[in-house]
């Protein structure tokens, strides 16, 4: 009961409050102290929905979750297609939405097994139930770790291209939300041929996205 109270209250603060650090960045601290790399300051940045180009919130629905608006926090489509993938020989993928995406870089840790990704569900449900598809989203593009020790969209757009959050072109939010999926090894400052297709590829998704 103490959990239950604790984790509505935690999220229900989260509607109205910024978030100074996620379970991730602090993770990520723990990871330098254990490596006896010492201290090393996490740059991130909070911006608000309005401070943010409309082409980044484009971008990493497009990439991420082409059903966010839809659905309510769980892409039951989009995890039988991997279950039925994967039953056919192909690679087990993850499904995960932005809003368990969220949950999870935000309140847990990066451990995969059965209690993490319990409490993902239920943090996941707190979330699409007590925000807004607004608020899950600006907090999303706050948290989302885009670099070594770089989190969140105005850090990563100015340590990239040396502009606002702001001002990011399609192209350059495209390229940041390609490398979304492992943004130590999809390096936005050296984009790799992989990285560049998969940006051009989320540039025609934001244009699908965009007619539809």
């Amino acid at each position: 009961m103490v959990f239950l109270m604790a984790s509505i209250l935690m999220v229900t603060a989260g509607r109205f409050l910024s978030p100074p650090i996620s379970a991730f960045m602090l993770h990520k601290h723990i990871d330098d102290f254990v490596d006896r790399k010492g201290y090393r300051p996490i740059k991130q940045n909070w911006v608000n929905n309005s401070q943010i180009s409309k082409y980044a919130l484009l971008a990493v629905v497009a990439s991420e979750d082409q059903r966010f608006y839809q659905h309510h926090g769980f892409d039951v489509d989009a995890i039988y297609k991997a279950y039925q993938k994967y039953q056919h020989g192909g690679k087990l993928r993850g499904a995960s939405t932005i809003s368990q995406q969220v949950a999870k870089n935000l309140f847990l840790s990066p451990a995969r097994n059965f209690v993490r990704k319990a409490l993902e569900i239920w943090f996941t449900f707190l979330i699409e139930t007590l925000w807004s598809k607004s608020r899950i989203l600006e907090i999303y593009l706050n948290i989302a770790e885009f670099g070594d020790h770089i989190y969140g969209i105005e850090a990563a757009s100015r340590h990239y291209f040396g502009v606002s959050a702001r001002q990011l072109s399609g192209s350059q939010a495209a390229l940041l939300a390609a490398t979304l999926p492992n943004p130590i090894m999809l390096n936005a400052a050296k984009p790799s041929n992989y990285l560049l297709k998969r940006q051009q590829w989320i540039l025609g998704q934001m244009r699908n996205l965009s007619a539809s």
